[in-house]
């Protein structure tokens, strides 16, 4: 699942046509009768960048599993807590967000910014809509991009325009944050990682959250539910999880629930964990 994304100001300059969405992303598939996990979370928030099929996601959500608001939100935090992270604690100054979902208040590159004005963000998204609008936000920021592209593609890296903004000689951050569940296993996400991760240099860091299998009903239940409508997605263990970072040295307190990941201050600190906190993990490698 996607991590929650607020909406952006009423102010954002965001197109809303149908011939933007064809101008912006001329390669892209876009079905609006499939729903899109951007989009769906989209308008479990109030946002208007959704359509039918989306809503109807988000309806279930909304009755059968009021808790996965519980999981968006405390994935989102713990991805701001770890970009900050990243950039003080360990200096990265560039980042690579992988299914980046349609934009929020508190970007990546926003995070990163509060810590080093150098910072460099390249959001990579296949969404038609996640494209369009992510690229009128950021028509203006020079530092940022938003590419369309899959993160299976073996060819990803090499699109000129992630080579013209990110320095390859100097460490990234790969950021990988509710995205990974939805490949499939067929699609060998520990090779698409792993390939991603080949080819930074030492001492770039992997970020990964991911949900969980813990193998009771109400888990399997709701990961029944997104197979069904996205057609895709597979839950995992820590241990599976784990091998996303082989090759790393894992950062202190390694997988653990988002919500128990580096809380920032003390009022942060979680106490006992719902059920649904306890199916969203993440870690934080470094090569």
């Amino acid at each position: 699942m996607m991590a929650w994304r607020r909406r952006v100001s009423p102010n954002a300059r965001l197109p809303a046509t149908a011939e933007d969405l064809e101008d912006g992303v001329e390669s892209s598939p876009f079905d609006p009768e499939m729903p899109s996990i951007a989009r769906t979370y989209d308008y479990l928030i109030g946002g208007k960048d959704n359509y039918p099929a989306d809503r109807e996601l988000g309806d279930v959500f909304i009755r059968d599993y009021p808790g996965a608001v519980d999981i968006a939100v405390d994935n989102r935090a713990c991805l701001v807590r770890a970009v900050g992270y990243m950039a003080g604690e360990l200096g990265v100054t560039q980042f690579l967000d992988l299914g980046s979902g349609l934009p929020t208040a508190d970007n990546v590159h926003q995070v990163a910014r509060r810590v080093s004005r150098e910072a460099r963000v390249a959001y990579v998204d296949i969404d038609p809509v996640v494209l369009v609008h992510g690229r009128a936000l950021l028509e203006e920021d020079d530092q940022t991009i938003v590419v369309n592209g899959d993160i299976t593609d073996p060819g990803l890296l090499d699109k000129p325009e992630i080579r013209e903004l990110l320095d390859f000689s100097r460490p990234i951050a790969v950021i990988a944050s509710a995205v990974l569940h939805h490949l499939n296993d067929d699609e060998d996400p520990h090779a698409v990682i792993g390939r991603l991760c080949d080819s930074v240099p030492a001492g770039s860091c992997l970020f990964v959250s991911h949900f969980r299998s813990l193998d009771d009903q109400d888990s399997v239940a709701f990961e029944a539910v997104l197979k069904e409508s996205l057609g895709r997605g597979t839950w995992r263990t820590d241990a599976q999880i784990a091998t996303y970072f082989d090759g790393m040295t894992l950062i202190e307190p390694g997988i653990v629930p988002c919500a128990s990941w580096r809380p920032g201050v003390p009022e942060e600190t979680p106490g006992e964990l719902t059920h649904y906190q306890r199916l969203i993990v993440a870690g934080l490698g470094r090569k």
